[in-house]
């Protein structure tokens, strides 16, 4: 079963594709050489995913999985929430993790959660699948696997960050792992 995930993103598709397994081919936005920005000008996490999906089965005809994902911060009031990946430097993760942090130095409340909201576009319309995962934030960058703000969560019931994990840990109690496990669902009562 072939799923077209509209991303660029080699860590996001190698993540999904572990997680979907065998019975799966993930392809990319880059393997179907779609290469135009999609604007990303929704006002939620399932708003964004949606524009994602929607390009991608317009462009392809093909079975499309928009993911829009994100940290979401307490004390911040939901920062930096949609704007996640760009929230200090478009996709710089390492300037969006100090501006967080510089965010946070006075805080006691370190309490945030990650979240990813699947869109499937297909023939059939329009599907979504949420996931979460609570815990807090550290004080400084812990780990180096993962991507994003791995390196400053660590989720509840846990003394390691994400990224401190190995892959195949973080991703049974991933924020994406739990979305994609509705999907997983969904599918096999409603095969694409």
């Amino acid at each position: 079963m072939e799923i077209l995930v509209a991303t660029h993103n080699l860590h996001k598709k190698e993540e999904i594709q572990q997680i979907l397994g065998s019975d799966y081919f993930v392809l990319s936005l880059t393997d179907y050489d779609l290469n135009e920005e999609i604007v990303e000008d929704g006002h939620s996490f399932a708003e964004n995913a949606l524009i994602k999906a929607k390009y991608c089965f317009e462009k392809t005809g093909k079975p499309s999985l928009g993911d829009d994902s994100g940290l979401v911060v307490e004390a911040l009031d939901g920062r930096p929430g949609i704007y996640s990946a760009r929230y200090a430097g478009d996709h710089d993760f390492k300037k969006n993790i100090e501006k967080v942090l510089d965010e946070m130095k006075d805080e006691t409340n370190r309490r945030a959660y990650f979240i990813t909201v699947l869109c499937l576009v297909d023939a059939s319309g329009e599907h979504y699948f949420e996931g979460r995962v609570y815990g807090n934030l550290t004080k400084e960058v812990f780990g180096e696997g993962g991507f994003g703000y791995d390196p400053i969560f660590m989720p509840d019931d846990h003394n390691t960050t994400f990224a401190e994990m190995p892959v195949s840990e973080k991703n049974k109690i991933s924020h994406r792992s739990k979305a994609l496990k509705t999907f997983l669902d969904y599918l096999s009562v409603n095969p694409l």
